[in-house]
């Protein structure tokens, strides 16, 4: 099948329903948007005075925000737990296949032996294996996903399947998602061709500002189609075929958005002339505006369909912020531009008046993608439904993206899978007390974490095998080591991070 105009053929292959009468159901749909290294400090409702996020801003201030939300250290592990309620501390957890595969699409390697490739390698689900599209499917949910891969750094369409996706439209491949002008996609296990984008890599730019780059970014040669307008297009064409008789429908949207390299089709008319940004910080929040107004997008698409009041939208990230706009002097993100001196992420570590980060990214917390400080895995975390959620509550309970299975579970009238790591945290959502989790632990490429439900947080350097005890709620920025004067505490909170580790850390 090609594809030669963002129009697509939207009657076909997702949007086929039946024709005989149904009781409308009673249940509500469900739509997960799960931006990608989205810190918190990107978002007006944090602070944000640069980039003005308004349909973000509305599912907080009109829904419950969760002050203390956790996502993962990176995007691989950050999905997987998502999508099996399991934290990524456990040894062995997951196999996370290796991405770039599907360059080789038609350029030396068919189809076919790409997927044997990534089943030969790939460790298979097992029978008993319960994934959150599954989840929803038992409780008699339709199930979409668009946009990013949903598993690991390549995927193909009989994992996406066995994972519980009814309809799937996007990347397989985690490689071309650093790209935004791919020259096919797929749909349900067919190819798609993008007649217009040529480049094999997507059109993959340069990760740091030079005249070269800009130059290679702003040549617009074979790069016709924006994909995050692509997929939106899909999206938004299953909600416009989408009958209320129908089951209701579970929607995940994982979107590129922002994740870097940075690459826009244009500069958004509010950063144009803003002389505090550089050109690449104006494509960068240009980027971050179009994730903000594709939101507004599917809202407003809901409430045209009368969908809005039997829909609970969810919006949240992976991990923590990343700084993509690097240049000399300006925005560095492993080196204290103040002192040219290297973190050594126990002393040291990424701020954002350190860093240069005009955009304060990750809201004034220490770290960022990748590490173990609270910049790195806190994240945004929104539910809104229009008249059953009460608008402009700040829970303080602390959840993690692998609890969302099981919350999903609860909403939708199914029993808490007792299996899994997370929890559901549903009765918050209405107003009521869920039951908390005693601790959160999460992974990274320094080491695990654990963080207490009250806010002691134990955080492990592996390398130079040192932990560090922290009260989060007493120290935003984690700057007072306290485990010279807390030594009970570490001991104890080593004994759970190791447990949950498998016994070794």
């Amino acid at each position: 099948m090609k594809y030669s105009s963002i129009i697509f053929l939207v009657g076909l292959g997702i949007l086929l329903t039946s024709c005989s009468k149904k009781k409308i159901h009673s249940k509500p749909n469900v739509i997960l948007i799960y931006a990608d290294d989205l810190g918190r400090g990107l978002l007006g409702t944090y602070g944000q005075e640069i980039i003005k996020t308004p349909n973000i801003d509305k599912l907080a201030s009109e829904g419950i925000s969760f002050k203390n939300a956790y996502g993962c250290n990176y995007c691989a592990p950050a999905r997987a737990s998502l999508l099996t309620g399991m934290h990524d501390v456990r040894p062995n957890q997951w196999k996370i296949t290796k991405g770039g595969m599907y360059l080789n699409l038609d350029n030396g390697m068919t189809f076919q032996e790409i997927k044997d490739s990534i089943h030969k390698v790939a460790q298979p689900a097992k029978p008993n294996d319960v994934f959150l599209a599954e989840v929803a499917q038992k409780a008699g949910y339709k199930t979409a996903a668009f946009g990013k891969l949903e598993w690991g750094f390549s995927t193909t369409p009989e994992r996406i399947k066995r994972h519980g996706w009814d309809e799937h439209f996007g990347f397989y491949d985690h490689n071309r998602c650093h790209g935004f002008y791919p020259p096919f996609l797929f749909e349900n296990g067919e190819k798609i061709t993008i007649e217009g984008n040529t480049r094999v890599d997507c059109g993959n730019t340069n990760n740091v500002e030079t005249p070269e780059a800009y130059a290679e970014r702003w040549d617009m040669t074979g790069k016709s189609f924006y994909s995050e307008n692509i997929i939106m297009e899909k999206l938004l064409g299953y909600l416009d075929n989408y009958k209320k008789e129908e089951k209701p429908f579970f929607l995940f949207f994982p979107t590129q958005l922002p994740h870097g390299p940075i690459s826009i089709p244009e500069v958004h008319a509010d950063f144009k002339n803003d002389k505090r940004l550089t050109e690449f910080e104006k494509e960068y929040a240009s980027m971050v505006k179009m994730l903000d107004t594709d939101v507004g997008r599917i809202l407003k698409k809901l409430e045209a369909k009368n969908l809005l009041e039997n829909t609970i939208v969810v919006f949240t990230s992976d991990n923590g912020h990343e700084i993509y706009t690097r240049e000399e002097g300006r925005s560095y993100k492993d080196t204290n531009v103040l002192t040219n001196e290297k973190y050594d992420n126990i002393k040291t570590r990424f701020l954002s008046e350190f860093g240069k980060d005009i955009f304060d990214g990750n809201d004034g917390m220490s770290g960022l993608k990748r590490s173990n400080w609270e910049g790195g895995t806190r994240v945004p975390l929104f539910w809104y439904w229009k008249g059953k959620i009460k608008p402009g509550v700040v829970s303080e309970q602390r959840v993690a993206n692998y609890d969302f299975l099981n919350t999903l579970a609860e909403i939708t009238g199914l029993q808490e899978l007792k299996e899994k790591d997370g929890v559901s945290y549903a009765k918050t959502l209405f107003g009521g007390k869920a039951k908390e989790r005693p601790y959160t632990v999460y992974n990274s490429k320094i080491g695990p974490a654990l963080v207490t439900k009250e806010g002691w947080k134990l955080r492990y350097h592996k390398k130079k095998n040192i932990f560090q005890l922290y009260f989060l709620p007493e120290d935003y920025k984690e700057m007072k080591e306290l485990s010279a004067k807390y030594p009970e505490k570490v001991a104890l909170l080593k004994a759970h991070l190791t447990k949950e580790a498998g016994g070794t850390l």
